[in-house]
């Protein structure tokens, strides 16, 4: 059975949710490595804009492989 439109995109939401919790914290982490400082808005904001490009990104996917079936 194919999976909706709406459920792709409830699936596509929930992973990049986590995904924005997991980005900030590996930024805080891997930034200061690097020499790179940021102040949590920055981190947070700069998680944002991951976060809306893998939104699309995972949901196109989502509809591409769903086409294929």
């Amino acid at each position: 059975m194919a999976q909706s439109r709406w459920k792709s995109l409830a699936e596509a939401v929930a992973n990049v949710a986590v995904g924005y919790g997991v980005a900030v914290a590996t930024q805080g982490v891997v930034f200061p490595l690097f020499g790179l400082e940021a102040g949590l808005s920055e981190n947070l904001a700069i998680g944002a804009i991951f976060t809306a490009v893998s939104l699309v990104r995972s949901f196109c996917l989502r509809r591409a492989f769903e086409a294929l079936r």
